[in-house]
């Protein structure tokens, strides 16, 4: 075998280099090709030249010296097959197995929670009784005991008229009813409902039940200028009790007036059957004057008459106040005022909030009957004394039931 360093041996022994053996190789091809050209031009078969076969190259080993090999052939997309832009499907939820026995439902328990409003006032000063536990309340629903979950106190909203005296008599009554005015205007709150009504020789309203307090303040500040001298208290008190008879729940009357009555048609029997039959209504009375009446008193110029009046008046607020439930004040200076009606606020606006959950959860839409009692530790009605070992009595004031939920509502 010889090496591949020697030169080839061509015909007749003869010895060729690798060039040459090229270029002889190279010029018997073109002769063929000449040769085929020339039978075709003369009609002669053209001869089949060798079909030139192509080995695959093996791609040469990368050295340390080249860079990356690349694959430049082409790129071959598959085709898409229809159906595919759905999306995945959800994962399967997890099923709970009951135990053997039992079927496939599930059970959903309403148990409902009622809630009372509860105000526990002496019935002497019908102050309200503060610091009460919910060991205190016995809570009764059609003669059943309920367990109190939670006692909570808070301060509830008003419905209130303020009854104003404004009469053309002294200044200073009209400056006392102005300043008292705006004091128990300053202690409302946003969800308080108010109206205000004067009276002279007629009955004014000046603003119906609201709780825009600018509404409220626009009318006070027209009270300026008084018109007529004459005070009709009866008639303004006898028809405001008349408009607040129609309004549901508790009212309160804010009477501040000097308490004399010159001129009404109504007597004062007349009077007082109105307030003894008009129901949730609270009136508090608010006397004006207190200090003009004792200077012209101590310079003497009251006479017995004029000082008769004024007692009967002030014993006539106290009256209308006492059988409503409220209470009297008979102020001489401004200072007192702010004191007042933080005392009348107090009694007015708390109250307790009962919750418990009915022992009967049946919603059947029948109306349940709740009695509230006040017991102490031993379950005995609870007893209250004064400073001087005397028993109080006390008020407490709740709603009577509720209706029960329907089974679907």
């Amino acid at each position: 075998m010889a090496r591949s360093d020697e030169p080839a041996l061509g015909p007749a022994g003869t010895r060729y280099s690798f060039d040459q053996r090229e270029s002889r190789v190279t010029l018997d091809l073109r002769i063929f090709r000449t040769a085929a050209a020339v039978a075709l031009t003369l009609g002669f078969p053209a001869a089949t030249l060798p079909a030139q076969t192509t080995t695959p190259t093996k791609p040469a080993a990368q050295t340390d010296d080249s860079g990356p090999q690349q694959d430049n052939g082409p790129i071959v997309l598959k085709k898409k097959k229809e159906g595919t832009d759905e999306p995945p499907p959800a994962p399967a939820e997890e099923k709970v197995k009951n135990p053997d026995g039992l079927g496939n439902y599930s059970l959903r328990v309403d148990v409902p929670v009622v809630t009372v409003d509860v105000s526990v006032q002496l019935d002497k000063t019908r102050q309200f009784v503060p610091g009460l536990k919910a060991g205190n309340f016995r809570v009764m629903e059609d003669g059943t005991p309920q367990k109190v979950a939670d006692v909570q106190m808070r301060q509830a909203p008003i419905t209130a008229v303020m009854l104003l005296e404004f009469a053309a008599n002294s200044w200073s009554f009209i400056q006392d009813m102005r300043q008292s005015s705006y004091v128990f205007f300053r202690s409302l709150k946003p969800e308080d409902y108010i109206a205000v009504i004067t009276f002279d020789l007629r009955t004014h309203i000046l603003t119906d039940f609201t709780r825009d307090k600018d509404v409220t303040a626009q009318a006070l500040q027209t009270l300026t200028i008084p018109g007529f001298s004459d005070t009709d208290e009866f008639d303004a008190l006898y028809e405001t009790l008349d408009r607040t008879s129609r309004i549901d729940g508790r009212k309160y009357i804010i009477l501040i007036s000097s308490g004399r009555d010159t001129f009404s048609k109504i007597t004062l029997d007349t009077m007082l059957k109105k307030v003894r039959s008009t129901p949730n209504v609270t009136i508090y009375t608010i006397s004006t004057g207190g200090l003009a009446r004792v200077m012209a008193d101590s310079y003497g110029r009251q006479g017995p008459e004029s000082r008769m009046d004024y007692l009967q008046a002030d014993n006539q607020m106290r009256t209308f106040s006492s059988l409503t439930g409220g209470k009297s004040y008979f102020p001489r200076f401004q200072g007192e005022l702010p004191d007042i009606f933080s005392e009348i606020n107090q009694s007015i606006r708390n109250q307790y909030v009962l919750t418990y959950r009915p022992t009967n959860t049946a919603q059947d839409g029948t109306f349940r009957k709740i009695k509230v009692d006040l017991v102490d530790k031993e379950g005995l009605p609870l007893t209250m004394v004064d400073e001087k070992n005397k028993k109080l009595k006390y008020t407490i004031t709740a709603r009577d039931g509720y209706r029960a939920r329907n089974p679907v509502e």
